[in-house]
């Protein structure tokens, strides 16, 4: 199946949108009028530039406001039309797309219509092109594709067929399913776009908000299996008008565009395999079994801080890798690797960053297929020379350039740590009680949040929580919990550079990982051992421990408790969950440790403006080195 992309979803001039959907891997392209008139090119040059990209025009669009009409508006929506198609021929597409009209004038009527799209037929018949009827959700006489493919069908003209977008039908809580009895060779054009789910005007929340297919909440995958089920088989686009998008970097948002195809049709083809003979096949997106471990790229200079800390958090030495310059630090079941190459990914990743984390290692089923399905939808791989007998671990980059390898091996004599590490304390180091990792968090600028929530959740297994916001002193910040299996990854969104997360984008150059969250079965007495190890806690607020305590009806016992400790509190109907943060260091990455009792589900959000404002005390002055 083809796939394609509106240009009115990219920003740039039409040469920068054109390079950016080529790169992403599209094969054609719905010209936007207003795009062609825009870029200063004959029609015929603008073909050119099309095709020397390796792209076809699939369709022209929009002509508006032409069914239903008395003359003399008749006679020129006729005249435009024809002006159009001559236009159509040197640019060097057959297929113009015509939206419901929201013209004043409109008179309406199924017979009516239909015979304007049937004269229409033999007009473009003379061109050699088509046209195809889409209906507006918010169209003044028709809103519904069944209206727009009653007047098709009523037309009965070989040039003349539907055009169908998700969005339209969708939008209008219309069941996709009406899709399934309309002949696919009358389906000319299916144009696909997702939304969040916001109770607003059809024309402002098409016109700003629409998203890419996964990124929202319409049941895009359901209205394309309805369009498999006719037996299309033409071009299937993105028609995305977005205002983020349109101030976003071109080739971002067309990648996006075209993992979000290749994950909308893989959803469709795993949930009705008989109408999706055709479609690309690859492996199923599995659930994470755990973060196997997560590396710290950094230099033998700057080790001193980040090993310091580790020390603080109860993790000890407990191996080197046998060819290069890493470190296994370990606590429980948690294996953290500092690496302090000079050469080769992690110094590249240090050299941008400064200390930070490069990689991050989850334990997956069945590693090469999760390898597969991450190069399927665009990821790109990660190799790196290996020595003699290490084992090879698939890897594809991940979000904020980082790395991510796909780990299978059962624990024991085969896996990475008895192959590729030599193990100086191989019995488990209980250290301060830290059991696992429970999560981390990745910050990013806000309008890259979307990008980094499609990775996740079409290259795996993962679902996503709705987006919520927090409250920095000095901005908002969203933030959005993915999970997959036993991985837990919070996504943060910064908006304005003086919050703490737009700080660490700019002072870390982009880094992503700000803070991991360990796991701890009992966190009063973590954090006694931690204060042994002199772990650097994170002071909070006396107004806190009086605010929880009523809020919660706590027991004044558990409160002083967690008072001495700087220990947080949150709990909804699941359980309970408390949290202990340390200070942040130097660059804006920080620890947490978090024990969950019974079913909680989230990540202590109530608390992180209280977080924020402790954080905010106890940092380095402005300007302060980051390393």
């Amino acid at each position: 199946m083809k796939t394609s992309i509106a240009t009115v979803s990219l920003s740039g001039t039409l040469s920068e949108k054109l390079a950016a959907i080529a790169a992403a891997g599209f094969d054609g392209i719905e010209i936007f009028e207003q795009d062609f008139i825009a870029s200063d090119h004959s029609p015929a040059e603008v073909g050119r530039m099309v095709r020397d990209h390796g792209l076809e025009i699939t369709l022209f669009q929009p002509f508006r406001d032409f069914e239903g009409l008395p003359d003399p508006h008749r006679s020129r929506a006729f005249a435009r039309a024809a002006r159009k198609f001559e236009l159509m021929n040197q640019l060097g597409t057959d297929l113009m797309l015509v939206c419901s009209s929201v013209h004043p004038a409109a008179m309406g009527g199924i017979d009516r219509m239909a015979q304007d799209f049937r004269d229409l037929g033999d007009l473009a018949a003379q061109y050699g092109v088509r046209v195809g009827f889409e209906a507006l959700c918010w169209g003044r006489f028709v809103s519904d594709h069944r209206d727009a493919w009653e007047v098709v069908r009523r037309a009965g003209h070989d040039n003349v067929g539907l055009i169908l977008d998700s969005f339209h039908t969708l939008g209008r809580k219309i069941d996709p399913g009406s899709i399934r009895t309309i002949p696919g060779d009358r389906i000319f054009f299916v144009q696909l776009a997702d939304a969040p789910a916001i109770d607003m005007d059809l024309l402002y929340w098409s016109r700003h908000f629409r998203n890419m297919p996964g990124e929202g909440d319409l049941d895009v995958t359901g209205f394309m299996r309805a369009v498999l089920a006719t037996g299309y088989a033409g071009p299937l686009s993105l028609e995305i008008f977005n205002d983020q998008f349109r101030s976003g970097l071109p080739r971002l948002v067309a990648q996006d565009g075209h993992r979000s195809l290749i994950g909308v049709m893989d959803r469709a083809r795993r949930s009705e395999p008989a109408l999706a003979v055709d479609l690309p096949k690859f492996p199923a997106p599995q659930a994470v079994d755990r973060i196997e471990f997560i590396e710290f790229a950094s230099s033998e200079g700057e080790t001193t801080g980040i090993e310091t800390l580790l020390r603080q958090t109860g993790f000890r030495p407990a191996g080197t890798h046998v060819s290069k310059p890493v470190t296994l630090w370990r606590q429980g079941g948690v294996n953290l690797l500092v690496n302090t190459d000079s050469i080769g990914f992690a110094h590249t990743s240090y050299v941008a960053h400064g200390t930070t984390v490069s990689e991050i290692g989850l334990h997956v089923p069945d590693a090469d297929a999760a390898f597969q399905r991450g190069t399927a939808l665009l990821a790109r791989p990660h190799a790196q020379d290996i020595g003699a007998g290490e084992l090879a671990i698939p890897a594809i980059r991940g979000i904020g350039g980082s790395v991510i390898r796909f780990l299978d091996q059962p624990d024991g004599p085969g896996d990475i740590w008895h192959v590729d590490f030599r193990l100086s304390d191989p019995e488990a180091i209980r250290g301060a009680g830290l059991t696992g990792i429970d999560h981390f968090a990745q910050t990013m600028a806000y309008d890259e949040m979307l990008s980094a929530s499609l990775y996740y959740t079409e290259v795996l297994d993962a679902q996503k929580s709705p987006m919520v916001d927090v409250i920095d002193p000095d901005g908002l910040v969203r933030s959005q919990a993915i999970r997959s299996g036993g991985m837990r990854v919070t996504l943060n969104g910064a908006e304005a550079r003086r919050t703490l997360a737009g700080r660490f984008i700019e002072e870390s150059l982009g880094a992503s990982v700000q803070h991991i969250a360990f796991a701890t079965d009992d966190i009063f007495a973590t954090a006694e051992a931690l204060a042994a190890c002199d772990f650097p806690a994170l002071r909070i607020g006396e107004n806190y421990y009086a605010d929880v305590e009523a809020r919660f009806g706590l027991d004044p016992a558990l409160t002083q408790r967690m008072r001495r400790a700087n220990i947080l509190y949150d709990e909804d109907a699941g359980g309970q969950f408390f949290q202990l943060y340390s200070q942040p260091r130097p660059d804006g990455c920080f620890f947490e440790i978090v024990q969950r009792q019974g079913d909680y589900q989230g990540y202590g959000a109530p608390n992180a403006p209280f977080r924020i404002a402790a954080q905010k005390r106890s940092g380095r002055p402005a300007g302060m080195p980051r390393h």
